[in-house]
């Protein structure tokens, strides 16, 4: 344990080998946000806009379940094995989706994806903040979500470009066998458990008598009874909500609007693109200016790029659209994740992380059944600008309940809550970890 050591300098080997395991993470998402849609619209003849998303309800309800038991099996069980886990789930799912003779069948491949998604990028996600410690939480989680997203955006662009000149299936979804491949075998024979570094770090910012929380206890105090935990849960679903919308409802907005298949494929891939690349700044920026203001500020970003699509009809609108909703998630997704590593102990650390990604990617489902009920109810912008609302009212929430978690661990406060008193030792040192 003396030769464990925190920090990205430190680990920069292993950071950087689970920056591209998160890369073929999110190419495996990339593939289905250009196709899908049209693939349910032309091939299975589904026209009810709910029908059509149902893939994102079925995708973002078994991804937030995984997200919670993958915090848990996390802790119990080492980041690796759930890691490597989440990979063998992937397997069938480039081959469902090449041959699934009914849409039921392509519901299913979700079902997989979803669970697949929330054990590996969970998992990436906790062992990177293992490793970074907490002086770079923001630019660990940036670089993890340029990967991941930045990935997402390539492989969507790609699909479209395969689709338009060799058809909505098979050959689009050759590329997911290859990341299923190259990401298992990095996670099984490169990938190193990281539990041990959390609990180095654990051992340096309390005392020995830290009480654990139970499952349920860290459920409660991260979604409702700690007023940081909950606001930053309830971001993170609204955030997820507009990415559900984005995946399913923008590229029927963009062919309603006499846009190409390429077209789709471009638009479709600029916003998790500008996601992607922002991150890079926004990450290490939050460490720097903290992480509330980034937060409100990405959501008015993100409301307003929402609206630009509503009223948009011609390609260069679109994409200003979508560039606004890409800058406003880079400002809010990593420095969500690293507000997460400033309030939550070492000790329960990688289970409030599962917990916030339990209400973030419901709003997967959430958003696709809002979108899909209002589209089908009053159309495609009455959709859109109810999504907007939602992120203007999000973003204030953030800014009249959360407090400022930066460097919240070198100074002291006055919580009273009872399972996560400080005791004096850390109180002497200046740490706390409640809310």
């Amino acid at each position: 344990m003396s030769q464990v050591r925190l920090g990205l300098r430190e680990n920069l080997g292993q950071f950087s080998l689970l920056v591209v395991v998160n890369a073929f993470v999110g190419a495996m998402v990339g593939l289905e946000r250009t196709i899908l849609p049209r693939i349910a619209e032309e091939e299975f003849h589904l026209a009810a806009k709910s029908a059509v998303l149902s893939f994102i309800v079925v995708f973002g309800l078994t991804k937030a379940a995984t997200n919670y038991f993958a915090g848990r099996f996390s802790d119990r069980f080492g980041r690796k094995q759930v890691l490597v886990g989440g990979w063998l789930v992937a397997i069938p799912v480039p081959f469902l989706l090449m041959w699934a003779p009914s849409w039921s069948w392509i519901l299913f491949a979700n079902a997989l994806l979803g669970v697949s998604q929330g054990l590996t990028w969970s998992t990436t996600v906790i062992m990177k903040i293992d490793l970074a410690g907490p002086e770079k939480r923001g630019l660990a989680m940036g670089l993890n979500e340029f990967a991941g997203y930045f990935a997402v955006a390539g492989s969507a662009l790609a699909t479209g470009f395969v689709a338009a000149n060799y058809g909505l299936r098979p050959e689009p979804f050759y590329m997911g066998v290859g990341f299923v491949a190259l990401g298992l075998l990095l996670s099984v024979f490169a990938v190193r458990e990281t539990n041990h570094h959390a609990t180095h770090e654990a051992k340096l910012t309390s005392a020995s008598g830290e009480k654990s929380l139970t499952a349920g206890e860290v459920f409660i105090h991260t979604s409702f009874k700690d007023r940081d935990l909950s606001s930053i849960s309830q971001a993170g679903l609204v955030n997820n909500l507009n990415d559900g919308m984005a995946w399913g409802l923008f590229p029927l907005v963009y062919a309603a609007a006499g846009m190409s298949l390429s077209e789709v494929g471009t638009l479709a891939a600029i916003y998790p693109a500008v996601w992607g690349l922002g991150q890079l700044v926004t990450g290490a920026w939050s460490d720097r200016v903290g992480r509330k203001r980034l937060i409100v500020a990405g959501k008015v970003v993100q409301a307003l790029g929402i609206i630009v699509i509503a009223f948009g009809s011609v390609f260069g609108v679109f994409a200003l659209g979508a560039g606004l909703i890409g800058l406003g998630t880079a400002m809010v997704y990593p420095t969500l994740l690293a507000a997460i590593g400033d309030v939550a102990h070492p000790s329960w650390r990688a289970s409030a992380v599962g917990v916030y990604r339990l209400w973030r990617d419901s709003g997967y489902a959430i958003g696709a059944l809002l979108a899909g009920i209002i589209a089908d109810s009053f159309g495609l912008v009455a959709a859109t600008l109810a999504v907007a609302a939602l992120n203007l009212f999000s973003g204030f929430e953030v800014a009249i309940r959360m407090r400022e978690t930066l460097r919240r661990f070198e100074r002291p406060t006055a919580s009273s809550h009872e399972t996560q008193v400080a005791t004096a030792a850390r109180d002497k040192e200046g740490v706390t970890v409640d809310g």
